[in-house]
């Protein structure tokens, strides 16, 4: 079983909640009111790169196409090799619902 490197009640209610999210309309209302709009842009820029990463894309190319620096490849990188298994989860997922599919070269 996985054990988070970091756990609390409060994390607890914030992945329910998450959870809850029943439509793209209810997860834009509850990360627009939680989250900032760059800490949303991050984050979905993060998720376009571990998704460039698993396609083989390099980071010179991932850099050009989502506008992440280097360090924030790397780091997503160093999350889909050694981490908690959390991005390769959800872009399985993702990819068995069809909203991800190979990009081609821009």
């Amino acid at each position: 079983m996985f054990e988070p490197k970091i756990k609390s009640s409060q994390l607890d209610l914030l992945m329910e909640a998450m959870l809850s999210l029943e439509s793209r309309e209810d997860a834009y209302r509850f990360f627009e009111d939680v989250c900032t709009i760059a800490e949303m842009k991050s984050m979905a820029q993060r998720l376009e790169v571990a998704a460039l990463l698993r396609q083989g894309v390099t980071y010179q190319e991932i850099a050009r196409r989502t506008g992440a620096s280097s360090a924030t490849v790397s780091r997503v990188n160093r999350a889909l090799t050694y981490g908690a298994d959390g991005y390769h989860r959800v872009l399985n997922k993702l990819e068995d619902q069809g909203a991800l599919t190979p990009r081609t070269a821009e």
